[in-house]
This record gives C-alpha cells, sequence and structure tokens, in this order.
C-alpha cells in the first residue's frame, strides 16, 4: 500500500458505511415500493406509475439543488460532511411515514403516498450526493481515491443483497400474515440502523483538499466547466442507463416469480445471487492496476451482458439452474459497473478542478441525477406497461400482462447494455488523466 495513503482504515470504514446506510432503505424503495403499493397499500399500478414519474422529476432537480448546496456551504466541517449531520434523522423519518397506511380515501392514499415519498426522495439526495462529492477531498492519490471507492460499493452492495434476500422474510417475521405491519417495522429497524451509520461516516470522516480559490464559483462558471467536461457527461449517461435497467430488473423480479412461476418463495433465493456483486465490486483493485477505469467498466458492461443471456435462456427453458447462474454472472458485472461509478466521477470532479474550479457538489450531483432519472423511467416503464397490459394485483394474470413481465425482465435489460457500451466508446479517460496530471487543460 502507498506510504503517501492519508486516510486511515477506521476513517475509510466509516465512508463505505455512509453507502450501507443509504442502501438499507434505498434499496427497500427501489425493489419493493411498487409492489408494496400496489399489492399491499392498494394503489392502481397507472397511478404508480404517474407518482414515480413526478417524484423523479423532483429528484433530478432536487440532485442539482442539494449539489449547489454543497458548494455554497461554508462550515467547520467542510462543505459535504454536514449533511451527514444535518439531514440523518429527517431521511430516516421520511422512510418509516413512506411504509405507514392509513386508512384514508383511494385519494386520501395516493396523496400521503406523494407526501411522504416526494419528501423521502429529497432527503435521501441530501445523504447520499454528499458520498460522492466527499470522495475527491479526502485524498489525490490515484489507487487511494480506488480504493476507498471499492469500500464504499463493496459496503453498499453488502447491504443491497441483505435487504434483497431478508427483506420478505422479516415482513413475514414481524407481520405474522399482516404485510402492512411487517414492512413497517421492517423499515423501521433498517432505519434505526442507517441513522447510527449516517452519524458515524459524519465523526469519522475529513475533508483535505478544498481549494479555497477556486470552491466557491459562481454559477456561471461552474455551468461554463460542466458543458467543457465531456466525460463527466458521458459518465452521466452511463449512470442513468445502468439505473434504468437495474430498476427494471430489481422491480420485475417479483413480478416475475409470483406470476410467471407462480412461487414468490423463491425471490429471496433469486436475490441471494446477486451477492456475486460483491465479486465484482473486489476485482476493481486488480483490474484497474494494470488497465484503465474506462475498460474495467467496458468487461463489467460484458459480463452483465453475457449473464442477462443466461437468465434468457433459464426463462424460456424454464430451467432454474440456468436462470439463478445467469443472474449470478450479471451481478458480478453490475458489480463492476457500480463499483466504478463514484471514482469515475471522482476523476471528473478533478478535471473540473484542472479547469480551475472545483464545484465537487454538482458534479457529484451526476450520480443521484442518473439514479433518480434512471428509477423513474424504470418505474415508469415497469407500471404503465403492466397497466396497459391489464394488470391486476393478486390474481392470475392475463397473457398480455405475462408477456409484458418477461419483456421486462429478459429483453429491455439486453438493449439498455448495449446502449451503455455505445455510450461508453466516447470516455476519453486518457486526455481527462493527463489534463488531471498537468493540473490544465487546453481550451
Amino acid at each position: 500500500m502507498d506510504k503517501r495513503m492519508e486516510t486511515k482504515w477506521p476513517e475509510r470504514i466509516s465512508y463505505g458505511l455512509s453507502d450501507a446506510a443509504d442502501n438499507l432503505v434505498f434499496q427497500v424503495m427501489t425493489t419493493y415500493l411498487l409492489f408494496f403499493y400496489t399489492d399491499v397499500y392498494g394503489l392502481k399500478p397507472g397511478a404508480v406509475a404517474i407518482l414515480f414519474v413526478v417524484a423523479r422529476i423532483a429528484d433530478t432537480l432536487e440532485s442539482l439543488l442539494i449539489g449547489l448546496m454543497i458548494d455554497r456551504t461554508h462550515s467547520r466541517f467542510g462543505k459535504s460532511r454536514p449533511f451527514f449531520l444535518w439531514y440523518a434523522l429527517p431521511y430516516v423519518v421520511f422512510a418509516i411515514l413512506t411504509f405507514v397506511t392509513p386508512d384514508f380515501s383511494e385519494t386520501g392514499k395516493l396523496v400521503w403516498a406523494y407526501i411522504t415519498y416526494l419528501g423521502l426522495g429529497f432527503f435521501y439526495t441530501a445523504v447520499n450526493v454528499p458520498i460522492t462529492s466527499v470522495l475527491p477531498t479526502m485524498t489525490q492519490n490515484e489507487r487511494e481515491l480506488t480504493l476507498l471507492g471499492v469500500i464504499r460499493q463493496f459496503c453498499g452492495s453488502s447491504v443491497q443483497i441483505v435487504v434483497a434476500v431478508f427483506t420478505l422474510p422479516l415482513v413475514a417475521l414481524f407481520g405474522q400474515g399482516n404485510q402492512k405491519m411487517g414492512f413497517l417495522l421492517t423499515i423501521i429497524a433498517f432505519g434505526i440502523i442507517s441513522l447510527i451509520l449516517i452519524l458515524n461516516t459524519f465523526f469519522h470522516i475529513r475533508e483535505r483538499h478544498t481549494i479555497k480559490e477556486i470552491s466557491h464559483q459562481p454559477l456561471k462558471k461552474v455551468m461554463q466547466m460542466l458543458w467543457r467536461n465531456k466525460q463527466w457527461l458521458i459518465i452521466s449517461v452511463v449512470i442513468f442507463l445502468y439505473w434504468l435497467v437495474t430498476s427494471i430488473k430489481n422491480q420485475t423480479t417479483i413480478y416475475y416469480f409470483k406470476y410467471v412461476l407462480h412461487n414468490e418463495g423463491l425471490v429471496p433465493w433469486a436475490n441471494s445471487f446477486t451477492l456475486a456483486a460483491l465479486i465484482g465490486v473486489l476485482l476493481i483493485m486488480h483490474l484497474t492496476s494494470s488497465r484503465s477505469k474506462k475498460k474495467t467498466m467496458q468487461i463489467g458492461i460484458i459480463l452483465a451482458f453475457v449473464g442477462q443471456c443466461i437468465l434468457s435462456i433459464g426463462v424460456y427453458s424454464g430451467l432454474l439452474p440456468v436462470l439463478f447462474g445467469g443472474i449470478l454472472f450479471n451481478s458480478i458485472g453490475h458489480g463492476i459497473i457500480v463499483g466504478l461509478v463514484s471514482i469515475m466521477i471522482a476523476d471528473t470532479i478533478r478535471y473540473g478542478m484542472a479547469m480551475g474550479i472545483q464545484a465537487e457538489g454538482v458534479l457529484a450531483s451526476t450520480d443521484d441525477f442518473g439514479v433518480n432519472l434512471g428509477l423513474g423511467f424504470g418505474g415508469l416503464v415497469t407500471a404503465g406497461l403492466f397497466h396497459v397490459a391489464g394488470y391486476l394485483p393478486n390474481h392470475a394474470q392475463n397473457t398480455a400482462t405475462l408477456h409484458m413481465i418477461n419483456i421486462n425482465y429478459v429483453w429491455l435489460p439486453l438493449i439498455i447494455y448495449i446502449m451503455m457500451m455505445a455510450v461508453l466508446h466516447f470516455y476519453d479517460e486518457e486526455k481527462m488523466q493527463h489534463a488531471i496530471k498537468n493540473k490544465h487543460v487546453a481550451n
């Protein structure tokens, strides 16, 4: 390990646990909230589809807002770090309220869903954007940045798997046949743990690399830098596509096993194979030691595509071992892709500094922006297609709905992986790294 590295293991682990904290709630939302709204709370799929679109539009605007707030924060704790302290409790409170099910009319239920879900989205953004924006201020050492990004994603992916595998069993345990109570008690437990971990991050990390002369620039100059920062624009599109495919796959999984295979009990088993994402995350340090981050991410996309092809064979042959094998390979690829995201954004932030603008808040907001936009479109696609096909919760589905489930679960992801590879082709990492090392970008 490089002796010049500035962070120590307690700080590294505390940084990584910030993503674990967010994912305890976030993964319940992305994986089970559509199901909760339609099959537990009793909202119509079409109404949920509109809610998801409205929420994602709000969240994309909020991402930029939080980024701007970070870049204009003057605090003895730094620019990003205070957000963990200020917004941890509101985030957890709104997470719990989102899964409260008051006995309102249909309109009242929908209003409640809008208030709680939109509030949750704002506070999630407030505690999530700082995880990415704080990274390049913790160290400027290239390998240490990669290590911190890997630790973050390892912690985040580990919790994703915990949530995917144990949420429904916990709902069953806590609810004892009452899914409303089961979901509420589960999110309360996850929320308390999340609050503790977010506050732990605040107390243990430090911002070391803020250049006062360029850290609070006028918005006009920041926007000019964003337009010139082509690598940031490209990685932003890749992030959007990644979360689009993740949203579609995650939300459709429970519908596929419940209505196509008629075995909802297999969902935790299927989700347990996503544990392989940790393999992908751990491979990043090895792969990037001999190749660029761009080439490493391309390897991840190829693995995800191959895994999806294997999954499709399992779906149409009815062979569960093949299907689960496809999930495994796909998850390894996903681990590589998502593990590199914050690291590559950190590079674009440092690239912006080479242009004379330190705007880590706005540049980091693309991570959350991509998440929200991807999840919004993913929720719209899934809920919208189900609504058009005539989906009826807790009933045998018609042929059109079963066909839509298969399209979402198998074919749309394949198309999106191809799009990701095409967009990433234009990412010029060599040019960016040259500018970072020389601290100057040619006009």
